[in-house]
């Protein structure tokens, strides 16, 4: 009879309960949608092979490029403005595999780099 009882009280219990509900929503900042096309355009034009080690202020790009010309001093580097960040990037490649080559070195020392491809000949 207890476990009966018990079965029942588990069951009244678990038709009492319910999940929570309830809807998410995202806001992305305007911004963040211009920026990607400011990406993607600066990548459309580009002829060569670069690697993006970093971006923010002017002061903070200033200081990526000046680690990276100590880390990597056979590397030309320079800082690229795509409004409203500065974009730190080095090298000019002409092949994927020499891109490749000296991307997976420099990401040993900036994890978070980027490997730009070149625009499409159309």
């Amino acid at each position: 009879m207890n476990k009966l009882l018990y079965a029942f009280f588990c069951l009244a219990i678990s038709q009492l309960t319910y999940a929570q509900e309830g809807q998410i929503r995202i806001e992305q900042d305007q911004d963040i949608s211009e920026l990607l096309t400011l990406y993607k355009d600066a990548l459309k034009t580009s002829q060569y092979y670069r690697i993006q080690v970093g971006f923010g202020t002017h002061a903070q790009a200033e200081r990526i490029k000046a680690d990276v010309e100590v880390d990597f001093p056979n590397l030309p580097s320079n800082i690229d403005f795509d409004s409203p960040t500065y974009r730190v990037r080095v090298g000019k490649f002409k092949t994927k595999m020499e891109a490749e080559r000296k991307f997976n070195e420099v990401r040993e020392k900036y994890p978070n780099a980027m490997l730009l491809k070149p625009k499409k000949s159309a």
